[in-house]
């Protein structure tokens, strides 16, 4: 069975564009223009943003630039078939913002304007952020700091590759995390309010469910054998190598009901025992 169920969310790229067409051909003379800016966001994306598992992140570009309503509706259908709860849309110009933006209020969303010397697309950044934040969709508003020619829409800056990979990394984490369960085992530790499970914010801001159960469900797994020996494995062989032991400060042995039992181990005694998680005996004293 895999671990996930279902699957890994998918980023669109909504490439936009002034939709007005006649004599001055402003259409047509975006499109090109919007395709190498989102071409070049998907390589970007696809080379550096990767899911929990390892795998690059699965992005796809609406094949149509989006100028009216009707293709941002059509934008909107071809997501939801692609598996899309993540959109990038991108543009060099001003686009119509309430026509052309995405409204969708389950996606997470960025948009990216291109700073260039001839249509800047700043215009319509600040104009379709002012329109999210009215219809309460939030969005999150990517520029660059240096000014571009209109012929580097494939050449990103590095202030908009940060921006770009900060917003895709935080938005599938988030977007992977939705429907998910979070597992919360035992309850508050030592009165410490930092470990008090506040279930509201998992289950409103992130679209989690929550479970919990007693710390003796790990003892019954293990005592059961209820794991995967070849995680337990490499888990093993990664705190081995990374966790140094420090001063082992706990007595010989204590009393505890009534018998006298021992807590404190030789390096060999903890390593046979490692051998398998039921035989493992875990003490501290703090």
């Amino acid at each position: 069975m895999k671990k996930l169920v279902g699957e890994y969310p998918v980023i669109g790229i909504r490439p936009i564009v002034d939709g007005r067409q006649g004599p001055m051909r402003l259409r047509e003379s975006l499109e090109d223009q919007v395709m190498a800016m989102a071409s070049s966001a998907k390589t970007l994306l696809e080379k550096s943003v990767f899911y929990s598992d390892g795998t690059p992140v699965k992005v796809v570009i609406f094949p149509h630039t989006i100028g009216r309503v009707p293709e941002s509706a059509a934008c909107a259908e071809y997501f939801r078939k692609e598996g899309v709860q993540i959109t990038i849309s991108v543009t060099p110009c001003w686009c119509y913002g309430s026509e052309t933006m995405d409204m969708d209020p389950l996606t997470i969303k960025a948009v990216w304007g291109f700073n260039g010397t001839e249509r800047p697309g700043a215009v319509y950044l600040a104009s379709v952020l002012a329109t999210h934040a009215q219809k309460g969709l939030p969005a999150f508003g990517i520029y660059g700091h240096e000014v571009q020619d209109r012929e580097q829409v494939s050449c990103i800056p590095d202030d908009v590759r940060e921006k770009l990979l900060r917003f895709a990394g935080a938005a599938v984490a988030v977007a992977t995390m939705r429907g998910k369960s979070y597992l919360q085992i035992g309850s508050i530790t030592m009165g410490i309010g930092g470990s008090v499970l506040d279930s509201s914010f998992l289950e409103e801001y992130l679209g989690m469910r929550v479970e919990s159960v007693d710390e003796v469900e790990i003892l019954r797994r293990m005592e059961e054998g209820i794991y995967n020996e070849e995680d337990y494995r490499k888990a093993l062989a990664w705190t081995e190598k990374h966790c140094k032991e420090g001063r082992d400060d706990n007595p010989d042995f204590v009393e505890f009901l009534g018998e006298k039992r021992k807590i404190k181990f030789t390096p060999e005694e903890k390593k046979s025992s490692g051998n398998s998680p039921s035989k493992c005996i875990v003490s501290s004293k703090i």
